[in-house]
């Protein structure tokens, strides 16, 4: 950055006198700390990766001098942001995948996998993500008879925009061993009317049965994964992700990468439900670095609404009969819970309908007992009954929810719930209200890793367009401060990380940014299009915008 005369003067004078040498001073900012009381400074100085001073320009130059000084030139410099719930590996995975996010027919999607295949000739699976059927004309379901015509001797496994559901070609279902016979808890495979054959369409559980059957990916596909990812989560100004469901061999291919300095993004884990993970971790508890905390054991009560797999008290308005399912017996969630609540982890669960939510709720309740602080916590929380929003509240359970799920969804979603059970969905002011804080997140790769996006839509609950003009049920907006403190301490509190990070205060981690618009001041039709300039790391940059 280039220094104004200015400011160029102050560092000259009080060079000379300054008693503490530091590693870098950021000045001439605006700093929101985001502190208890969004104090507002000028200046901070930063040594071995910590903030040990914040304050006014001049304070901070008396005192202080750097090796490195970085004049924001008035800049708004905000602490980096923390995504609360998204899925790291697997958005890093999915840049060498099939992209089929923004597909407008299925005959697109095929197309895209065709083209793959000739680039990729040596592929001995072909995956790809994002399809949606809500965004094709019809809104109907696809099928595999394109596929299994295409690609007769190679898997193919495409995935649903939620990860809950997926379209796998013969060769993918044989290599299963998946037929018209197959049963299971949560999931279904669905089959022809007519002829009684898969037809390839798998919705939750029955996607495991296919991608259990891809072969291993070796520490190189990782490395490779994750340093593209931590690239386009540096440019977006993330500097903490919350990894929401791994196995322990996942975990420990990162824990190499990070010692190795291969990657520095800061991750919280959350171990996926898996016995192979309980015997690894729950005897020798949770396990912590510098850069990782594995902490958190996320469960999935039921699917998604998209695909009609989201378990609702009563039937989906659009599909008659239909109230979706749990991917577990209720039995298994209320064992898994009793264990947890004498430990040190974090109960993390998948939750979208209104059903899924009460049983969830109501199995805290039980052993949390009260208010408390062991901060477990319903991912997304989306469909919630009006009577339920309290088991929020009483047992100090954390809504972790992601604002662009909202404006992804609106176009839709009264479709599937009908008018009045949507008055309860995508309901983040009343979820604030329960505990006076949340967690926000996007879920990328299902959503959009832009946490400027997150921003607008819990601001504006708005889409690009600015459709709906008033704003979706926008009585369930949140304001800036509650967003920004969403995105940053609130997200570090609910992975237990507050003291470390999440506000730009002395003692923590020098994790920052600076953006070239100010969030707090911009117009609303501006904050989607703010970029990052800079991004910092424990005090070390990891992105400048040339």
């Amino acid at each position: 950055m280039r220094i104004a005369l200015y400011p160029l003067l102050i560092i000259c004078f009080y060079s000379c006198t300054s008693s503490e040498k530091v590693n870098t001073i950021v000045h001439h900012a605006v700093i929101y700390t985001v502190d208890s009381s969004f104090s507002i400074a000028e200046a901070m100085a930063i040594k071995d990766g910590e903030i040990i001073a914040i304050g006014k320009n001049e304070d901070i130059f008396k005192k202080y001098s750097a090796k490195e000084t970085i004049d924001a030139q008035g800049k708004a410099v905000y602490p980096g942001f923390i995504d609360a719930h998204a899925h790291f590996v697997g958005y890093g995975q999915s840049l060498f995948a099939v992209n089929l996010y923004d597909c407008k027919t299925w005959d697109e999607a095929i197309q895209r996998v065709a083209d793959f295949a000739i680039k990729h000739p040596l592929e001995k699976w072909i995956t790809g993500r994002g399809w949606d059927q809500n965004k094709f004309t019809n809104k109907q379901y696809p099928n595999n008879d394109t596929l299994n015509k295409l690609f007769p001797n190679i898997p193919v496994l495409l995935t649903r925009v939620d990860g809950h559901a997926a379209i796998a070609n013969s060769k993918a279902l044989e290599l299963a061993g998946i037929t018209a016979k197959v049963s299971l808890v949560g999931g279904e495979v669905t089959l022809n009317a007519i002829n009684n054959k898969p037809t390839g369409l798998l919705i939750d559980n029955a996607v495991d049965l296919v991608s259990s059957k891809i072969p291993l990916a070796s520490k190189a596909d990782y490395e490779k994964w994750l340093v593209a990812a931590q690239k386009k989560c540096f440019e977006q100004g993330l500097t903490t992700i919350t990894d929401c469901g791994l196995m322990y061999n996942d975990v420990d291919i990162i824990d190499v990468l990070q010692k190795e300095g291969k990657i520095s993004m800061k991750l919280y884990i959350m171990l996926s439900d898996d016995k192979a993970n309980y015997e690894r971790y729950l005897s020798r508890g949770p396990y912590k670095t510098n850069k990782l905390f594995v902490n958190g054991i996320k469960v999935y009560a039921d699917g998604a609404l998209g695909s009609r797999g989201a378990c609702l008290l009563h039937p989906y308005n659009d599909k008659a009969n239909w109230t979706g399912f749990l991917l577990s017996n209720p039995s298994h969630f209320d064992s898994l819970a009793s264990v947890l609540v004498k430990t040190n982890f974090q109960m993390c669960t998948h939750a979208i309908g209104d059903s899924a939510n009460r049983t969830i709720l109501n199995i805290y309740n039980k052993y949390l007992k009260g208010k408390n602080d062991k901060r477990w916590r319903i991912e997304h929380a989306q469909v919630v009954n009006d009577n339920d929003f309290t088991l929020f509240g009483s047992a100090s359970i954390i809504p972790s929810v992601q604002p662009t799920h909202a404006t992804s969804d609106m176009y839709w979603a009264s479709e599937r719930l009908g008018n009045e059970r949507i008055k309860g969905a995508y309901a983040y002011r009343q979820l604030l209200q329960q505990n006076g804080w949340l967690a926000l997140g996007t879920d990328f790769p299902v959503e959009d890793i832009s946490p400027f996006k997150t921003f607008f839509a819990a601001v504006a609950r708005k889409d690009a367009n600015g459709f709906p003009t008033n704003g979706f049920q926008i009585e369930n907006a949140l304001t800036r401060e509650q967003t920004l403190r969403g995105m940053t301490i609130w997200a570090a509190k609910a992975n237990f990380l507050e003291k470390e990070t999440g506000s730009l205060e002395v003692g923590k981690k020098a994790d920052f940014i600076i953006l070239d618009k100010d969030l707090m001041k911009v117009p609303e039709n501006e904050l989607r299009s703010t970029s990052v300039f800079a991004t910092f790391v424990d005090g070390t940059r990891t992105y400048q915008r040339q």
